[in-house]
């Protein structure tokens, strides 16, 4: 079982997300979107990076009790409130997907939203793991 990150030459060179993944068997684990909820169920104080990075360790803590970890992660996708901002601190937030989740980026998207469930969200992050 493994994960190909594949990137053809003629596209664009990818910055934080790979073009396509290709899973080849294990087993499918499908992360519901998570927000910036501490432990008590309080969306977090701060800006995008706060919540960007809180929402992150949520989902990867979700994915670790499923038996997985970062490198498993085959798709992640972005909801955020306001995707000028999330454009404004692309490399900060880079640095806080290197810091928890490494260098291997799975396919990615951003898709920009008029609000999320928990209201003072930001940004909800989900996401598709393939698992050994």
């Amino acid at each position: 079982m493994g994960l190909e990150r594949i990137d053809p030459a003629t596209l664009a060179p990818p910055r934080g997300f790979s073009h396509a993944v290709v899973a080849t068997g294990g087993r499918l684990v499908l992360l519901a979107g998570q927000t910036a909820l501490d432990e008590d169920g309080t969306v977090v104080a701060g800006g995008l990076p706060e919540q960007f990075e809180l929402a992150l360790a949520n989902l990867l803590t979700a994915l670790r009790a499923a038996g997985g970890g970062p490198e498993d992660l085959a798709r992640v996708t972005v909801y955020a409130t306001d995707v000028g901002a999330y454009r404004a601190h692309a490399r900060e937030l880079g640095r806080i997907w290197r810091r928890l989740a490494g260098h291997d980026y799975p396919a990615m998207a951003v898709v920009g939203v008029v609000r999320l469930w928990d209201e003072e969200a930001l940004v909800e992050l989900e996401g598709l793991a393939v698992l050994p």
